[in-house]
């Protein structure tokens, strides 16, 4: 299979079509190897236009998904953006092209160390990742330009929030266990926020202290 045909098929067919025109995004998404964050069996649907398994009961998101989540947050290269859910790391590959520098968080070990061994073979260093709970946030670091999380939670916790600069904004999943709205948070000042619903979406649950817990898992 020619991955580079695939690839920029991809891009044209599910991304341009479908209305987003950062050119900065459109030639990372064609530059980032999506068939390296998916288990050899997969390779061969890396490119289709839908999320995969990548075990854990976790998933590879929909390129047009990763492409609409990126876009959002209207990203101009010098930021330092916070990923909730590293997972197969294939939307921190295309955030770290973009920014200055991300901090992923991912709950499992497993996804974090993969993700981790991928990014290096890409050459990508502008990545700080942690196994911990991505529900908190990453204190330590914050304050962030960006927020991206890749899990659906009943609400936004509120340390995302306090965690964002003035003027930063937050893309993430909000509603049921099995179907979110994609919602974006920009901070206007220390206590005011706008928040605007973009689209309908369904992604894996958000599990910690301020989202899911797996005791609720159906």
């Amino acid at each position: 299979m020619d991955y580079t045909i695939a690839r920029r098929r991809m891009v044209e067919q599910q991304i341009v079509a479908r209305g987003i025109d950062d050119p900065r995004l459109i030639d990372v998404m064609n530059k980032v190897p999506r068939h390296l964050f998916v288990d050899e069996g997969l390779r061969g649907h890396a490119y289709a236009d839908g999320p995969l398994p990548i075990g854990h009961k976790q998933t590879i998101s929909q390129p047009y998904m990763v492409a609409a989540m990126s876009a959002a947050l209207g990203l101009q290269g010098h930021e330092r953006v916070l990923e909730i859910g590293t997972g197969s790391g294939y939307q921190t590959a295309i955030l770290a092209m973009m920014t200055k520098r991300v901090y992923s968080i991912e709950r499992i070990s497993t996804l974090a160390a993969r993700a981790r061994k991928v990014l290096d073979q890409l050459q990508i260093s502008n990545v700080n990742i942690k196994t911990a709970d991505g529900t908190i946030g990453w204190k330590d670091q914050a304050p962030f330009d960006g927020i991206l999380v890749a899990a659906g939670a009943p609400d936004v916790p509120h340390e995302y929030l306090v965690q964002l600069i003035i003027g930063g904004k937050l893309v993430m999943p909000v509603g049921g266990y099995h179907q979110q709205s994609l919602i974006r948070i920009t901070r206007l000042d220390k206590d005011q926020f706008k928040r605007e619903e973009l689209m309908g979406c369904r992604f894996v649950p958000l599990i910690g202290t301020a989202g899911w817990s797996e005791a609720d898992e159906i």
